[in-house]
């Protein structure tokens, strides 16, 4: 086995810790962290609650990247030391200890090379993420219901608050659909290559005689609105209809008819609330989902006349992005970027990262 070259790795991830610094613009970051400290410290900061929350989240946020890049670059200058401390003891451990530390630190700085993928102009903010069976019955209902599991467990495992918005249950098992929004830097950027069909082939579990079914549903992810966005809805161009919310039962939430449906009628798009008690925060979550997704709608209207202009081909992949195979062998595919992997439970139990990654990476190369 071919000894390390430490000097060349350690060369190569300080460079690559350069270049992630100056994408990032360190420099800029802590101008703009010392800014938020000072609006963070105002008396009258929680007067206005959704202005105080903006700039703690983002001062929580530009302190950790601070931190992270800092961390990072002392981990790296580290390293050397401890090599040379192995070195003159004679001590094997310390060197497994340098070995570990190195493959931790190029995991690491491999994930921050993603991020500074993510440069578009929505990438930074929440996401809303929308899941619907598609072709395939009381398959896909169950389908739609285990996509949403898999991208929950993910935001549990990376600690992304998540607020489930509305869930339609099937009529036999599963979900029509669902809406829940992803809090997190960079949810929209890094979630927004999750969009699109996403196929199952197995043996069905409803199937009395034990067919392969295929099944389909689809994933939609659009940017959380901000005030600076001016999506003007006119209250004349929306139907408001409100209904008791549904579900497993008994929750106090079911007990009124405080959900509400909002259709837009010059779009056809249409938005449910139910996790509020009230009718009136259910309609002010709506009215925020509809305006989100008349941002997307108008960003893929600009994006279609770019790439009518470029002679874009960029849809030639259609909407199908993921096939998942559990029968007759066990394999989940990406279809845009060729990632595989036969781990299916590991995938469907949340481990999406490698999928995400490389769809990000994909689609800066398109």
């Amino acid at each position: 086995m071919a000894e390390r070259d430490y000097n060349g790795e350690i060369s190569a991830l300080s460079q690559t810790l350069s270049g992630i610094e100056q994408v990032l613009d360190l420099p800029k970051l802590k101008e703009d962290a010392a800014k938020l400290e000072i609006e963070a410290g105002a008396p009258d900061l929680w007067n206005d609650t959704e202005n105080a929350q903006r700039v703690t989240s983002k001062l929580s946020h530009t302190q950790s990247q601070i931190n992270k890049l800092t961390t990072l670059r002392r981990r790296i200058e580290d390293i050397p030391v401890l090599l040379e401390l192995a070195e003159e003891a004679g001590d094997k451990g310390a060197l497994v200890e340098a070995d570990n530390e190195l493959n931790a630190i190029t995991k690491v700085l491999s994930e921050l090379e993603v991020q500074t993928l993510l440069s578009g102009e929505y990438d930074e903010r929440d996401a809303l993420v929308t899941i619907r069976s598609e072709a395939g019955g009381v398959e896909a209902c169950d389908w739609a219901e285990m996509i949403s599991r898999m991208y929950l467990r993910y935001c549990e495992r990376h600690n992304y608050k998540v607020d489930v918005l509305e869930t339609s249950y099937g009529e036999e098992a599963g979900i029509k659909s669902t809406t829940f929004r992803v809090s997190a830097p960079y949810a929209y950027g890094t979630l927004s290559v999750e969009q699109g069909t996403h196929r199952l082939v197995r043996i069905s579990p409803f199937d009395s005689q034990s067919r392969r079914h295929t099944s389909f549903c689809g994933v939609e992810v659009v940017p959380v609105v901000d005030q600076s966005d001016h999506i003007e809805i006119d209250e004349k161009e929306i139907r408001v209809d409100v209904y008791r919310s549904s579900g497993p039962g008994g929750q106090g939430v079911n007990t009124t008819d405080s959900a509400v449906r909002i259709t837009h009628m010059p779009t056809g798009i249409v938005v449910s609330c139910q996790n509020e008690r009230s009718q009136i925060q259910n309609k002010a979550t709506a009215m925020a989902v509809l305006q989100s997704k008349l941002l997307e709608r108008r960003r893929q209207e600009e994006q279609a006349k770019i790439d009518a202009l470029k002679g874009s081909n960029s849809g030639s992949w259609g909407n199908q992005m993921r096939s998942y195979v559990l029968h007759p062998y066990q394999m989940v595919k990406d279809l845009r970027t060729d990632h595989e992997t036969g781990n299916t439970q590991a995938v469907l139990n949340g481990e999406i990262d490698d999928f995400i990654e490389s769809g990000i990476r994909w689609r800066r190369t398109a």
